[in-house]
């Protein structure tokens, strides 16, 4: 049978996947309240389609801190992806760079910063903060010395929030698979993020925008009080996130909290969200809330899970397929072109 979409693909990832790897992958924190809404909310967003506008050259392509990408959709950070499949993050790498866009390599990664580099795909590095400050600082000048263009600091994890998929699978890395940062695997997910900072604080993000020669996003923003102080203490850019709903259960879906993070930050740095994002719609949904491009985590672990590097790149030209579909159908000929007239709450 053809896999037509993201939900098909997330179907036969579903079948493949032995549980413990799958419910790590596919779970959520805490009755997955957040996890199951992230999804649900694109559909209180409707979009406001224009006719009899001239889209025969419609375009996907867009820029994100000033490089350019095929699409207004990169590739999010997902931890351990060689036990998704043994292309890990190379492969995803490798099917981001024949797509045109960007990966960002999770801290968490199977795969270290040089051999995602060798890909030549355009890349971000998604960092943590560890209680060690060496191994923060090894990190950070590996992804300077490999090439990598930003720095996207996850910030809403100062604890691992409770998945209780985990607790039920008793899920572990394979001790055969290696995580660069850790320097080996046969660990649970706790016990990887108890080794990170529960004291990270604002002045964190402005010593590390200020020595840094890479730009900072800030991942993890759903407040307009956040975003606010993101600016205020050096991000150049800020990712609205819940973390795929896996840390605080109960918080706004991304889409949602998405307007307030975009009025707050008033055009000072550029805006991303993920989570949710299951259609090529929903990534208009959000340019049309005011996000430059969105993340997507989930749907292309799902390729890859099927296929490897090529399922990944599979998922990918499903979704710009649909991004340009649905530009079309708006009367838009290019990203730039989507403004916040073009969508309304559902029941406006």
């Amino acid at each position: 049978m053809e896999l037509l979409n993201v939900f098909d693909y997330e179907a036969e990832a579903a079948r493949l996947l032995e549980p413990g790897a799958h419910g790590y992958y596919a779970g959520g924190a805490g009755d997955e309240v957040t996890l199951r809404h992230n999804v649900a909310a694109y559909g209180r967003w409707l979009l406001r389609q224009r006719v009899l506008v001239d889209v025969d050259g419609c375009s996907t392509a867009t820029t994100v801190l000033g490089q350019e990408l095929a699409m207004p959709l990169a590739v999010a950070p997902v931890a351990f992806q060689r036990v998704a499949h043994p292309d890990g993050e190379v492969g995803m790498a490798n099917a981001a760079r024949a797509a045109g866009t960007a990966i960002c390599l999770s801290t968490l990664s199977t795969s270290t910063p040089a051999e995602v580099a060798a890909t030549g795909a355009l890349r971000w590095f998604q960092l943590y903060v560890f209680r060690d400050e060496g191994v923060t600082r090894d990190l950070v000048a590996q992804a300077s010395d490999n090439g990598f263009s930003a720095l996207v600091l996850t910030v809403d994890t100062p604890v691992l929030g409770r998945r209780e998929r985990d607790f039920r699978t008793g899920f572990t890395i394979p001790p055969e698979i290696t995580v660069a940062a850790l320097g080996g695997g046969g660990v649970t997910p706790l016990e990887a993020f108890s080794l990170m900072s529960a004291s990270i604080t604002w002045r964190d993000v402005e010593r590390l925008a200020s020595e840094s020669e890479l730009p900072v996003l800030v991942k993890g923003v759903l407040t307009a009080e956040d975003a606010r102080l993101a600016c205020e203490h050096g991000a150049a850019g800020i990712v609205v996130s819940n973390h795929g709903g896996r840390q605080l259960d109960g918080v706004a879906a991304t889409i949602d909290a998405l307007p307030e993070v975009v009025e707050a930050v008033d055009g000072r740095v550029e805006v991303l969200v993920d989570g949710g994002i299951r259609r090529g719609a929903d990534v208009v949904k959000a340019l049309a809330l005011g996000a430059r491009a969105v993340l997507a985590g989930r749907p292309l672990l799902w390729g890859l899970v099927v296929d490897g590097e090529a399922g990944a790149l599979r998922v990918l030209e499903l979704l710009r397929d649909e991004i340009r579909l649905s530009l079309q159908l708006i009367g838009c000929a290019s990203p730039a072109d989507v403004t916040r007239a073009h969508v309304a709450r559902r029941g406006q």
